[in-house]
């Protein structure tokens, strides 16, 4: 039986500035801290940078024509913050905005709903040079930027997402280095964590003031599915010290306005959080409209066995450094059943089970999946079709558990694939391909997949067919 929708479910898909808009030094855009990461030697896989990505600066406007083709109903894009305000401080550059405002304006035109992104990771590295992250001032700078964005597209964007993924930006940013900045520390990815938490209170604070009141403002996190590997005391202690890093840091102060006790004990020896000034609690817990749940994979964990040092698996690529401040020596185990390109296991089970906890944690709070996808070894065939089959069923499984979340009460709004096309992949440069358009990097030719006609039935119809 094919599975059918609520009337109204926004179908979408999601990119980020960086790993699509290429045109890095143009209109007066200065680097982030991911051009200075892509282009520092060892970082990126091949040495690859998002200098031209996949040129979507300059064939937007295509761009947008085979979103409406395809049918789907929302595009959730980030901005460059460096494009808009190079030094992270001070006034705007208004070709960089203009950017912004003509891609709005497409997207209207085509009958597509924006939604905007204001931080996906790229930090302007101005910004960075001052302390980046773990200084107070880079939250403050961030409130400033949230209301040059909300003056210039307030009018027509009414779906807001302050900040993206904060775990990535803090623990792989500052943590295991695996990401932008690439800084190995034990107190920065802390610090961090706090000031995107207060970036976005601030931000959401400047928003409200310029926005209409029909304006939706949100957060889009990544909570991980932490499982023990058993049901030992021990294993279960694991469980609970990556929950409180992974999920609780952000989900604690945002829903209930405190940082949990336990992550607090947990990370003694490294602070004593007097960097939480009074207010900020108030501030961070800043009404929600909606919240976005991205997910991937579960995670897998236990204590260590004599001697060992994890994890030996979490998913967030090769570092000898943890991105785990405290809880260093929590062992992660590869889950097990099929896996996508990434190394991931498929368990569209964990999908389900955040968009009920989230339903329970955030009672009255619309949720939106504002990430989901695979990427996978797609290759055109001798007709110059790509038969991505496996993502197919990678969809179908993952809107099968959200439908039945749906049906167990879950107030979910909407769905965003990651990603419309392939792009860079961050750290995995060019290798690794999301995308349910092809792109061939060599011509910029965008070629639909079978998942991307797949989708776009989904989306025009709401309904999810049968296999």
């Amino acid at each position: 039986m094919s599975l059918t929708f609520p009337p109204g479910f926004l179908w979408g898909t999601a990119a980020a500035a960086y790993q699509v808009e290429g045109a890095a030094q143009e209109d007066g855009r200065t680097p982030s801290i991911w051009d200075t990461f892509s282009h520092t030697p060892g970082k990126t896989i091949g040495g690859d940078t998002g200098d031209v990505a996949i040129d979507h600066y300059h064939r937007f406007r295509d761009d947008v024509r085979l979103m409406s083709e395809l049918g789907l109903g929302a595009y959730r894009f980030s901005v460059s913050w460096s494009r808009v305000q190079p030094t992270g401080r001070g006034p705007a550059v208004q070709r960089g905005l203009d950017f912004y405002r003509a891609l709005v304006d497409e997207l209207l035109a085509a009958g597509i709903q924006p939604a905007l992104t204001l931080y996906h990771w790229d930090l302007p590295q101005e910004l960075e040079n001052t302390g980046g992250w773990p200084e107070r001032e880079t939250a403050e700078r961030f409130a400033e930027y949230a209301g040059i964005v909300a003056e210039a597209l307030g009018d027509r964007v009414e779906f807001w997402i302050t900040v993206n993924e904060p775990w990535c930006s803090a623990f792989l940013g500052y943590g295991s280095g695996v990401h932008a900045p690439g800084r190995t520390e034990r107190l920065a990815p802390l610090r961090a964590a706090h000031h995107l938490n207060l970036a976005h209170g601030l931000g959401a604070q400047a928003l409200r003031a310029a926005l209409p009141a029909r304006a939706q403002i949100a957060i889009s996190l990544n909570p991980s599915v932490v499982r023990p590997l058993t049901q030992q005391p021990q294993d279960l202690d694991a469980q609970r010290r990556i929950d409180a890093l992974a999920n609780r840091v952000f989900s604690g102060p945002l829903l209930r306005g405190a940082y949990p006790s336990d992550l607090i004990a947990d990370t003694a020896s490294i602070t004593d959080w007097s960097f939480v000034r009074d207010g900020d609690l108030s501030i961070i817990k800043h009404p929600l409209d909606a919240l976005g749940i991205n997910y991937y994979t579960p995670a897998l964990v236990s204590a260590p066995a004599d001697g060992e040092r994890g994890p030996r698996h979490d998913g967030h690529g090769a570092s000898e450094h943890s991105p785990w401040p405290g809880s260093e020596r929590v062992a992660f185990h590869q889950t097990p059943g099929e896996r996508t390109e990434m190394g991931w296991t498929i368990d569209p089970t964990g999908l389900h089970e955040l968009l009920m906890r989230y339903s329970r944690e955030a009672p009255g709070v619309p949720l939106y999946i504002t990430e989901n996808g695979a990427a996978f070894d797609d290759k055109p065939d001798a007709e110059g079709v790509v038969q991505d089959q496996d993502r197919i069923e990678y969809l179908r499984a993952h809107l099968a558990a959200a439908h039945r979340a749906i049906a167990d009460g879950a107030d979910l709004r909407g769905y965003f694939l990651w990603s419309m096309m392939d792009n860079f992949e961050w750290a995995y440069g060019y290798s690794k391909r999301f995308g349910a358009v092809y792109v061939d990097y060599a011509t910029m030719a965008r070629v639909p997949k079978a998942s991307a006609h797949w989708y776009g039935q989904v989306a025009r119809t709401g309904e999810v067919p049968e296999a």
